[in-house]
């Protein structure tokens, strides 16, 4: 499945592409900033993305890995079956050198870029922003929040070290964040287990947000990602009816259509 052209945007450290979706109909809508997993920006983030922008937003979804190459270079090659567990969990193990060159500074750096280029899309509404990220996306939507104040919802699914004990750990921004927040876990997950979900939890009640966290049972790392063999449809359909409700109650849906 072929991707839309993808649009270039300024970013910290020079310029990362990004898919933008829409709703059919021409209008002004809330602004979403979606964070990519560890694969890539590749067809299914393009249909997650899409997926969102139905409910009545403008979505974002950048190649984060833009300082290590472009977006099909960052993307499995062809040829590729993620579907196939052998060859994810291989994948998974070359991602994570990437993964590490995010830093807490690199992400929180390029928030400020990314939510200027999602601001200037035609159509993008004045007033608050959402944000979504799975995976490692997850932490840098988590970040984007605590980073800009304009963000008032965020999603963070399957995510990964969201809280965990490193000095850098994203929950011990929270206390600058002014969103509400919606999490699905993933049941049984090493990326955050039982002890991170707890911490997260706790931080989020001692800074007095708004959130909602569930771990989703039977649900593997990677559960939203219907390319690869940790897909999960029960769980990939309850984040999507969570994310919109988020949405929906901070973000007023549906905007201004022509």
């Amino acid at each position: 499945m072929a991707m839309r052209p993808l649009v270039e945007i300024p970013a910290a450290d020079g310029t990362a592409e990004a898919v933008v979706a829409r709703p059919d109909a021409d209008g002004t809508y809330a602004g979403v900033l979606l964070w990519m997993d560890a694969i890539g920006l590749r067809p299914r983030i393009e249909e997650m993305a899409d997926r969102i922008a139905s409910w009545g937003y403008i979505v974002l979804a950048p190649n984060t890995f833009y300082r290590l190459g472009s977006a099909a270079e960052m993307s499995p090659p062809a040829g590729t079956d993620l579907t196939d567990p052998e060859q994810r969990a291989t994948y998974g193990q070359l991602s994570l050198p990437r993964v590490a060159e995010l830093t807490k500074e690199r992400t929180e750096a390029d928030v400020a870029p990314f939510v200027a280029a999602l601001r200037a899309l035609p159509g993008v509404a004045e007033g608050p922003i959402g944000t979504t990220g799975y995976c490692m996306g997850a932490k840098h939507a988590t970040r984007a929040a605590c980073v800009d104040p304009s963000i008032a919802a965020c999603g963070g699914f399957h995510g990964a070290h969201v809280a965990s004990d490193g000095p850098d750990s994203p929950h011990l921004s929270l206390g600058s964040a002014r969103a509400a927040f919606v999490y699905g876990h993933a049941d049984r997950d090493g990326t955050m287990p039982p002890e991170m979900v707890e911490r997260l939890d706790a931080a989020l009640a001692e800074h007095g947000l708004q959130a909602q966290t569930a771990i989703y049972p039977d649900a593997p790392h990677g559960y939203t990602m219907s390319d690869t063999s940790s897909y999960q449809e029960a769980g990939a359909e309850r984040h999507f009816a969570e994310l919109e409700e988020l949405f929906a109650r901070t973000l007023h849906a549906g905007g201004e259509h022509a």
